[in-house]
């Protein structure tokens, strides 16, 4: 039976946030450990002779997960209320935690003291650690986020949700996806999108696109809705 299960995330995809939401219900209802990690859209869909998020004094969604990273290493939970924050700014609210700013706001609201902040941008031991958890996710032959890993290193991208659910619902999933996980050579299984799927899909990430002020890291242009969903929500 699974009772742990690792979460790789990058905090500024929509899809991997509504995962989050399921993974907490569940969390809570089966009393499973959840562990939080990172992986980077930016680096992963980084176009060559562009420089790596690593090489900017602040870069998006980079910048949240080294703070993440400090937070990680006090206590796990710290890092589950900040991803929560941070989620919930950008893809709820349509705001903006990817600046400076608005994440030394958030980081307040926690009760964490300002100094760390700094000092996660400071420690250049921060982006070392996003880049083990990213690599973990390339090793695997992983491409995006929502990543899970179960026990023996049982690897699946998803569930990719837009309308996560709760309760008795979610404990429905969460028996697809464990279910899944137990068998190491079921590759895929997938939804085709209807236009009333995309509608829905569309309405969800509505915050997200307001606070979505950056272009795309994929191939450095502004994007469309349905490309957004090409991308991210395959």
């Amino acid at each position: 039976m699974t009772t742990t299960v690792d979460f790789h995330f990058d905090p500024l995809c929509p899809f991997a946030y509504q995962t989050s939401i399921w993974m907490r219900d569940v969390r809570d209802q089966l009393g499973l450990t959840v562990n939080w990690h990172f992986f980077s859209l930016e680096e992963i869909n980084r176009l060559e002779g562009k420089k790596h998020a690593w090489e900017r004094d602040w870069s998006y969604g980079w910048s949240l997960m080294r703070i993440g990273v400090a937070l990680r290493r006090r206590d796990m939970a710290l890092l589950d209320d900040w991803y929560a924050a941070i989620g919930a700014e950008l893809h709820e609210r349509g705001g903006t935690p990817h600046l400076p700013e608005t994440a030394r706001r958030l980081l307040e609201g926690l009760g964490v003291e300002n100094e760390l902040f700094d000092q996660a941008l400071a420690d250049p031991t921060t982006h070392d650690e996003i880049r083990a958890d990213h690599q973990r996710v390339v090793d695997a032959s992983g491409f995006g986020v929502p990543t899970l890993f179960f026990p023996g290193e049982q690897c699946l991208f998803g569930p990719v949700l837009v309308d996560p659910p709760t309760g008795a619902k979610a404990l429905t999933l969460w028996k697809v996806v464990s279910g899944m996980a137990a068998l190491p050579h079921v590759y895929e299984l997938q939804r085709p999108k209807s236009s009333a799927d995309a509608a829905l899909i569309g309405e969800s990430l509505r915050p997200y696109l307001r606070g979505r002020d950056w272009v795309s890291i994929n191939r450095g242009e502004v994007i469309e809705l349905d490309q957004l969903v090409e991308r991210d929500g395959k």
